[in-house]
């Protein structure tokens, strides 16, 4: 595959070779890499009490447990399969909403509920409904429209697909990533297809109208026709959702990864070749393109976001969420409110230690000014639509154009290599650009450079 530029000077190995550089995935803005122990329980507790709740908040809990550790997993998660450390884990999930309500002092609509782990369906299925019947003793769930889960097809039992049906969930994200038997056995995660199957199944028979499904490329030992291949077996299943995430290689920060064999990575241009090849044939088979990474079929609701220019992006990824308000439980938890960014601690104890003394167990975050929210946004529209009005976007926060001036003469090799376009204030990333979509974003990003190191590559 030799894609060029306009004008015929940059092949693809030229566009990677220029644009590949280390940046952030921008599932906020500032980035997680840029939160600091500056911010912490006090902060949080203040933010809770002026929280605007007038609209429906979000929920989400972080269940850090799994059956195996997966060698490429970027999660904060550790294998365990012991009852008592997962109910006594539940506990402390509803003891520290508990002290998140104490602290706005007034009752919580909740929109939305999401699982993420870790691997969720890990907890007993007795603990799950103990769960969300502590959940709905504390939240008014009345306008809750969705109930979703991270789940692993391996561990999943019907007992606990039956315990997710009375509780709701109406929207399931199941880990698939590859399905060669050699690239599992790299990763350390085999699982067939008759597994998925199943799962996708006995879901839907329970209520689930919404399925994802999660693959990955640039895995070691993977080539392009795993890749492919895995896409058309499950495209049989015809998920309401597919997302395809590039492996992100980061042993300095998950030294698991480690047990990765470097020389046994695809390179940057093969990883193109594998992201492109399964987005070709998911296009041909009917999902829509949406973002950076992610597939729907034009039925589902985020086809209808990207429709009505909705889409936005949050620690999940993608999403259809607009909740002002997102409340984070459990080990590592993110947590946002129009003021900024708090994070839980990653390390499980002492999160437990924090919430067990009834202190919020806040490690570190970031307060957001209007600039932050300024350039927040116009990073968010071009992750979610490739296209922003940056004069519109100055004129709606009142911002003066003058706070991204030196952003200009960044974006002129994007534009000269043919990767935006640029009319006015509107840039635009083109077809070719796609790709490197986090690159031009980082151009607006002024921390990007001082923690380029901490992020993945972009191809």
């Amino acid at each position: 595959m030799s894609l060029s530029s306009p004008t015929g000077a940059l092949t693809t190995r030229e566009l990677i070779a220029r644009y590949d550089a280390h940046a952030p995935r921008y599932t906020s803005y500032p980035t997680a890499a840029q939160f600091t122990p500056a911010v912490g329980a006090a902060d949080w507790g203040a933010w809770l009490g002026a929280a605007p709740l007038d609209r429906a908040a979000s929920l989400y809990l972080h269940i850090p447990f799994c059956k195996r550790l997966c060698w490429y997993c970027g999660c904060n998660t550790r294998a365990m399969n012991r009852v008592g450390v997962m109910t006594s884990y539940v506990d402390l999930l509803l003891k520290e909403a508990d002290l998140v309500l104490e602290r706005i002092g007034r009752p919580v609509r909740v929109g939305s509920i999401h699982l993420g782990g870790g691997t969720p369906n890990m907890l007993p299925p007795e603990e799950l409904e103990r769960l969300f019947a502590g959940l709905a003793a504390r939240f008014d769930l009345g306008d809750c429209f969705e109930i979703a889960a991270e789940l692993d097809p391996e561990v999943l039992t019907q007992g606990w697909v039956e315990a997710a049906g009375r509780i709701g969930l109406s929207r399931a994200s199941l880990g698939v990533q590859d399905l060669s038997p050699k690239v599992q056995a790299a990763v350390n995660r085999p699982e067939s297809f008759e597994t998925i199957r199943w799962a996708a199944e006995a879901l839907r028979g329970q209520g689930v109208t919404s399925l994802n499904l999660d693959l990955m490329y640039g895995l070691p030992l993977q080539g392009a026709e795993h890749v492919v291949t895995t896409v058309a077996q499950i495209a049989v299943l015809r998920p309401e959702r597919i997302a395809l995430f590039g492996y992100a290689h980061v042993p300095w920060m998950k030294p698991h990864q480690k047990l990765i064999k470097e020389a046994d990575l695809p390179g940057p241009e093969e990883r193109f070749t594998q992201s492109q090849a399964a987005a070709r044939y998911l296009v041909q088979k009917g999902w829509q393109a949406i973002g950076l990474d992610h597939f729907a079929l034009p039925h589902d609701s985020m086809a209808a976001a990207v429709r009505a220019g909705r889409l936005h992006r949050n620690f999940q990824g993608y999403t259809t969420d607009e909740a002002p308000v997102l409340i984070g439980l459990g080990a590592s938890s993110i947590s946002r409110t129009p003021q900024g960014f708090v994070q839980n601690h990653a390390q499980e104890r002492d999160w437990r230690a924090d919430v067990s003394a009834g202190t919020l167990p806040v490690a570190r975050g970031v307060a957001l000014n209007p600039r932050d929210a300024f350039v927040g946004e116009i990073i968010e529209r071009l992750m979610c639509d490739f296209t922003v009005d940056v004069a519109e976007i100055a004129r709606m926060r009142g911002r003066d154009l003058a706070e991204v001036a030196a952003v200009w003469p960044r974006l002129q090799r994007f534009q000269l290599d043919g990767l935006i376009e640029v009319n006015g204030t509107t840039v635009t990333v083109t077809d070719l650009g796609r790709p490197f979509v986090r690159a031009v974003c980082a151009a607006f990003d002024p921390g990007a450079a001082d923690i380029e190191k901490r992020h993945a590559r972009v191809v």
